[in-house]
Parts: C-alpha cells; sequence; structure tokens
C-alpha cells in the first residue's frame, strides 16, 4: 500500500551522491577504502572511543562484540525482551541463552533494579539497549557488571548521538554524564539502517571501548586474517589467524553514510524538532487520559529516535492503527517481546514472566518520524488521532 503519508522515508541530507561517484572513480569500492576510513576516523574524534570498525549492519557489530567477548554455549547473556531480534541472535547463534529481564515503564529500558537478581554463575555479559535515542542508567549498569565480572556490549542502534542524561528526568546518569551512548560498556553497536536518524540503506559500526579488544576485533572482521597488518605493512603477507567473517561493507555505502555522519548534528536537530512538535499537540489528550506521551525531555538533540503513543489496550492501539491506514498514515506498532517469540518459548518463556513489557508493548504505536516531514503532515497525523478518539 502507497502511504501518503509513510512510517519512514529516507532522505538525502548532504553530498551522498557525490561521495559515492568520488568512491567509483577512485578505483576502489570494496571494503575498507577511503570512505570506510573516514567514517571511522569521524566515529572516533566525535564519540571518542578507541576504534571504531564500520560493519555492514548493527547485527554484524552485534556479532562480533559477542565474538570478542567469548561468548559461547552454556553461557547466559542478560538484555531486554523489549528489542529487536539481533540483540538476542548475535549471542544466541555463539550457543549462549538470552536471559530475559523486564523493562522500566517510564523510559522502556532496560530496568536496572531487576538485573542482579537475573546473573548466575553462568552469567558472562550483560546488553543494555538505548531504546528510542535513550540511555540506559548506565552507572548502575556498569557497576553491577564490574563487581559481578560481566562484559557490557551496548546495543545504541538507536542512540547515535545520544548522551547519557538527555532525556533523564530520573536523574541517573551518574558519573557517565555526558557520555554518548555506546561508548561506556566494552563495546557498543551502531546502526544506520534506513529507519535510523543517520542512514546507509543497511551498515552499521562496532565501537570498542576497551583496549584489549582493538587489535582481535579488526581480524574478525576482516575474515579472521590479519590483513590489516599487512596492509600497514607491519607483516610480508597475510594469513588466517583467528575466527571471522566478512563484515565490512562496501566503500559506495561508507561514501553515502559519511556525508550522513556530516550532518549528523543538523539531523538530530531536525528529530528533536519533530519530536517536540508532535509532543505539544497531543499533550491535550495525554492530559484528559486518552494516552500516554514519552517524557518531553527525549527533545533533546541527539536524543529522539522516533515518537510513539500508548493507548488504553491492545484492542484500541489497533483500531487507531487500523483507522490512520484508512486515512493514509503508516503507524506501525513495535516489538514483539522475544521472551514470548517461538524461540523465547522454547527457551522456556511463557506469558506473564514479563508484565511491563508485555504490557506497554501491546498498548505502543509508533507514529511517522523521518526527516522530511512537514509541520502540515504531522498536523494530519495528530488531527486523525484526534479524530479517532472523539468520533
Amino acid at each position: 500500500m502507497n502511504y501518503r503519508i509513510p512510517f519512514n522515508k529516507p532522505a538525502l541530507v548532504g553530498k551522498e551522491l557525490d561521495y559515492i561517484a568520488q568512491a567509483a572513480r577512485g578505483g576502489r569500492i570494496a571494503g575498507d577504502g577511503l570512505f570506510t576510513r573516514k567514517c571511522q576516523d569521524l566515529l572516533e574524534e566525535k564519540f571518542g572511543v578507541r576504534r571504531a570498525f564500520l560493519t555492514h549492519s548493527g547485527t554484524a557489530a552485534l556479532e562480533m562484540a559477542a565474538i570478542l567477548c567469548g561468548i559461547e554455549a552454556g553461557d547466559e547473556v542478560i538484555m531486554p525482551s523489549f528489542t529487536f531480534v539481533s540483540t538476542a541472535n548475535a549471542f544466541y547463534r555463539q550457543g549462549s541463552r538470552p536471559i530475559f529481564v523486564d523493562i522500566r515503564p517510564d523510559t522502556l529500558t532496560m530496568d536496572e533494579a531487576r538485573i542482579e537478581a537475573a546473573i548466575t554463575p553462568r552469567t558472562r555479559a550483560i546488553v543494555p539497549v538505548h531504546y528510542a535515542g535513550r540511555c540506559c542508567d548506565m552507572a548502575t549498569i556498569m557497576e553491577i557488571a564490574g563487581r559481578r565480572g560481566c562484559r557490557v556490549i551496548e546495543d545504541a542502534a538507536q542512540g547515535l548521538g545520544t548522551r547519557c542524561g538527555d532525556g533523564d528526568s530520573g536523574g541517573f546518569a551518574g558519573r557517565f554524564a555526558g557520555r554518548f551512548a555506546g561508548t561506556m560498556g566494552d563495546c557498543g553497536a551502531l546502526s544506520f539502517h534506513e529507519t535510523k536518524n543517520v542512514i546507509c540503506g543497511e551498515g552499521g559500526a562496532l565501537l570498542v571501548n576497551n583496549e584489549d579488544f582493538v587489535a582481535r576485533a579488526e581480524i574478525i572482521r576482516d575474515m579472521g586474517t590479519d590483513r590489516g597488518r599487512f596492509r600497514r605493512g607491519e607483516v610480508d603477507r597475510y594469513t588466517w589467524v583467528d575466527v571471522g567473517s566478512s563484515y565490512l561493507p562496501s566503500d559506495m555505502i561508507a561514501a553515502f553514510l559519511y556525508a550522513q555522519l556530516e550532518q549528523l548534528a543538523v539531523i538530530n536537530r531536525r528529530y528533536a524538532d519533530i519530536f517536540a512538535r508532535y509532543h505539544a499537540a497531543l499533550t491535550p489528550l495525554a492530559e484528559d487520559g486518552l494516552l500516554q506521551l514519552p517524557d518531553a525531555d527525549q527533545t533533546t538533540p541527539g536524543g529522539s529516535h522516533l515518537y510513539y503513543i500508548i493507548v488504553e489496550s491492545e484492542t484500541v492501539r489497533d483500531a487507531l492503527m487500523d483507522w490512520l491506514k484508512a486515512q493514509g498514515i503508516q503507524a506501525v506498532f513495535h516489538y514483539v517481546p522475544l521472551h514470548l517469540s517461538a524461540v523465547g518459548r522454547r527457551l522456556g518463556y511463557a506469558a506473564g514472566a514479563l508484565p511491563v513489557t508485555e504490557d506497554l508493548s501491546a498498548r505502543l504505536l509508533r507514529l511517522p518520524f523521518y526527516y522530511e516531514l512537514s509541520p502540515a503532515e504531522q498536523d494530519e497525523v495528530v488531527a486523525r488521532i484526534k479524530e479517532f478518539f472523539t468520533r
């Protein structure tokens, strides 16, 4: 179906086509070319990480992190169930068991108060997910991980440019106040999928904060070879030295991405404005008790990846979604909780295990949210929602 106002629409925001042409004319369009390195340099400088490795997806970045952290059969990895399947799959494919914990009702991020009880002697890592551009309580998570000997891998797929403390009305930024999502744990995974703020169709990056992981991360990303050392003249030939895969994106993809990364501040500011307009327009409905809104503090630039509303019930959510569809507006629900998926049930989970996750995921609706969404289009979305509640 063609929607008049779609849920998402990719946009050109800078020199994407010029840089793709430069890459094509440069004689090297495979991975690890000029624009790959430019993207990595920009990410390292902007976010202050030891190394950034461009990957072909956020999923690939998480898979690399799982290998780097030594996740293997029999291990347990703590994470929220309210997340995309890649968060769990990257570790499940290593033979480990995802241990799902509930989310906070205010931020929809993993409830840090529930982590300690989920830790067992088999726990190897904790995977906080920065949902909707909102940082988890990293001070508490890092304290628990340090005390219990767990690795921390941040899923920052929705948090590019978000600083710890942005939108944290609960005041839990602590010693990490001002730090960027993805830069506090051992590793952080970014996504540049076309639904994210900064895009290149498919793409991702692994941010490595643990110095001990840097050299091996390069090898894992390059099919388990030491080709990087060969290119730098450190060895006279390269060979297979470790486990790995082909995680590099084409330099054509990197060229598109570099143009977007150059405009990161502009892009995130635009999304913050879209968030703020929705929030102001929908506040009267929230005050009337017809729906719940995310915390307005998320309008901080860098803290706005999507806009959602939470309605009374799943029945109301689905009816509203159908109503908007009939008006040519595409709104979507978000995750089916992973613990209620087919795999989750095979792992022994059942309905009722995570009540906050199950309740909120069934009542949440995401509104159209993209760079070129106009004020008039936003106003129409809001008007149709108001019509639904006043019919």
